[in-house]
């Protein structure tokens, strides 16, 4: 592989993303999030993908069913000559979900140097949420506003309490490091966050998700949407249609698919109790996680679910 040594490289550039460097997107009342800085684009997906220094193909058509293909069948290395840096500003407890993505280069706003910042997210009376009885880690539904208003109103006189306990040890001469220790998880921070494309998608994997937990999940869908989708228009539409919207199948739901696709019922029924995801024969239903996923992709795609009453309300 050569290349003339003596021409000059031209800086990729993407002017729907030129255009909104620097720009802050608001989530979560003072939460923000911009781009700072990026390499690369669709091209370069395409030009790491054919291993060549050229700008691809000149037809856009066949860059995008390139594309598509890497996404079809994960090869993931092309995505990675793409890469994003952001500035954020996000609550702390959220922050702490968002650091457990350890493949992106990150730098913090330190507490210790400066002090903490004088903002913090705050809950609507009508959106404190109620925690889910089957999913220990999740939530379901919302409080009532008239319950949701008295605790907005303890939140705001905490918030204001702990800001005050800090101040105050600022003023005494204690040690930020130190002064800091009881101000409340709602406290943003901001951080410097680089990743490239690859692990941005895994990401968007698990913070786009449904069951994701709503405030890390606003910071995803203005990630994706407002600024990946303007990056990598490309790229975007491939991980949406054969990622985020797509519907994976394991060997027993194939099966058991297959068989109601067919219209043979018992069959399917008798696939899924081997598959342990029933009880014996005339024992209630217990919770079963693997199955409820089951039930749901049986909903997206209009086929029945034969060990359930039509229109029975799920409890699990």
């Amino acid at each position: 592989m050569g290349t003339d040594t003596g021409d000059l490289l031209e800086r990729v550039h993407v002017d729907a993303l030129d255009k909104i460097l620097g720009i802050p997107f608001g989530v979560l009342g003072e939460g923000f999030v911009r781009v700072m800085d990026y390499m690369g684009g669709d091209s370069s997906i395409v030009q790491a993908a054919r291993v060549s220094y050229g700008k691809g193909t000149k037809k856009v058509r066949e860059d995008r069913g390139l594309i598509r293909y890497l996404m079809r069948h994960w090869h993931t290395t092309p995505f990675e000559m793409c890469e994003l840096k952001l500035h954020v500003r996000v609550p702390m407890d959220c922050w702490r979900q968002w650091i457990r993505h350890r493949t992106a280069s990150v730098n913090e706003y330190s507490t210790r140097y400066s002090e903490a910042i004088d903002a913090c997210h705050v809950t609507p009376p009508s959106e404190w949420r109620v925690q889910s009885s089957a999913n220990r880690q999740g939530s379901t539904g919302n409080l009532d506003p008239c319950v949701g208003a008295d605790l907005s109103a303890k939140e705001a006189e905490l918030h204001r309490k702990s800001r005050d306990v800090y101040q105050e040890r600022l003023r005494a001469g204690v040690a930020r490091e130190q002064a800091r220790k009881d101000l409340p998880l709602s406290t943003y921070t901001e951080a410097y966050w680089k990743i490239d494309l690859h692990n941005l998608f895994h990401f968007f994997q698990l913070r786009m998700d449904p069951q994701a937990q709503l405030e890390i999940r606003k910071y995803a869908d203005v990630i994706g949407n407002e600024i990946v989708a303007r990056w990598c228009p490309l790229a975007w539409e491939a991980f949406v249609d054969y990622r985020l919207q797509s519907l994976a199948l394991s060997r027993i739901e194939t099966a058991i698919i297959r068989s109601l696709s067919a219209g043979e019922i018992e069959l399917a029924v008798r696939q899924a109790a081997d598959a342990g995801l029933l009880p014996e024969a005339g024992v209630p239903l217990r919770p079963n996680r693997e199955r409820i996923e089951l039930e749901a992709k049986l909903r997206q795609l209009r086929l029945p679910i034969p060990w359930r009453q039509p229109h029975e309300e799920i409890m699990e």
